[in-house]
């Protein structure tokens, strides 16, 4: 039964083409978090917070885990990419929950014309779920603190919609439920998806001009705090 428990938990082990967590800098930023941590509990904390706040919430093409390192910002897709290729990189199990989302989750978030171009129904909106201690435990990173606060000054979202942003590492945390319409479960890769995402999250249909306007206006909130 270990022998199979084992063999099954590998493929939330394993490196993808977008999850590159064997690239070099994966590697090193994985370790250089969490030295001196002593369980996977603080590693796994350690990761988190990082990605929550040193990789910024900003609109962005389909890229590698190691590409988005490079850029240190990304959005759902890109940022919890990054999260599980740093935590297999420390060899903690980690696979993406897939779910759909209403787009008024990000109504004041970005810019109105990159909003307005969105579906009603956000298909591809993955967070991060780790092993720890037995258990599979949701950790999403989506929104940065900086930009919380914005939100919660504006008025843009309350605290009955997004309840909290922090992260224990015992303790379930999904910020966007208030916006779920569809669960579409656990996954240890979701290259296939992000491959077929790329098709129309592109430069042509969503020019670099209207991603750089609206990051810029993401930007602006968080200035306002």
């Amino acid at each position: 039964m270990v022998v199979k428990s084992m063999e099954e938990m590998s493929k939330y082990l394993h490196p993808t083409y977008f999850c590159d967590y064997e690239h070099q800098t994966i590697i090193d930023m994985a370790h250089e978090l969490t030295k001196g941590c002593e369980t996977d509990k603080d590693k796994a904390l350690k990761v988190f917070y990082f990605v929550r706040d040193e990789i910024p919430f900003m609109l962005d093409y389909i890229v590698k885990a190691s590409e988005t390192l490079k850029k240190r910002y990304g959005f759902c897709v890109t940022k919890a990419n990054l999260h599980i290729a740093l935590l297999r990189a420390l060899g903690i199990p980690a696979r993406y929950h897939l779910a759909h989302l209403k787009k008024e989750c990000l109504k004041g978030v970005i810019a109105t014309g990159a909003y307005n171009g969105l579906p009603d129904i956000i298909t591809f909106h993955p967070w991060v779920e780790c092993y720890l201690n037995d258990k599979w435990i949701s950790c999403d990173t989506l929104f940065d603190e900086k930009l919380v606060k914005a939100i919660y000054k504006k008025g843009i979202h309350s605290k009955e919609e997004i309840h909290t942003i922090e992260w224990d590492g015992k303790t379930d945390l999904n910020t966007m439920t208030a916006w779920m319409v569809k669960d579409k479960g656990s996954h240890a890769s979701l290259d296939d998806l992000f491959q077929k995402v790329q098709n129309y999250l592109n430069p042509e249909k969503f020019p670099i001009e209207i991603k750089n306007y609206s990051n810029n206006y993401t930007e602006k909130l968080r200035k306002k705090i």
